[in-house]
């Protein structure tokens, strides 16, 4: 079910132009940043979202590679 909802997610991200990835890419890290803030904190719960962050930063980061290639 997992790996539907990866293929889904790349799948989206490769129908999406330059400048939206970019946008996309600066809203993950400005997320990971946060919950990296609340885990210095204590104050972050569900400590595996910061894995999932990370995960979906380096695949728009694949399609962006992507792009610029093509």
């Amino acid at each position: 079910m997992a790996t539907k909802k990866i293929k889904k997610y790349n799948e989206e991200l490769n129908q999406k132009s330059q400048a939206e990835l970019n946008q996309e890419l600066v809203a993950a890290k400005k997320e990971l940043f946060n919950l990296r803030f609340q885990n210095a904190t204590n104050q972050l719960d569900n400590t595996a979202r910061i894995q999932v962050v990370r995960k979906n930063i380096a695949r728009i980061q694949s399609a962006l590679n992507a792009k610029q290639k093509a």
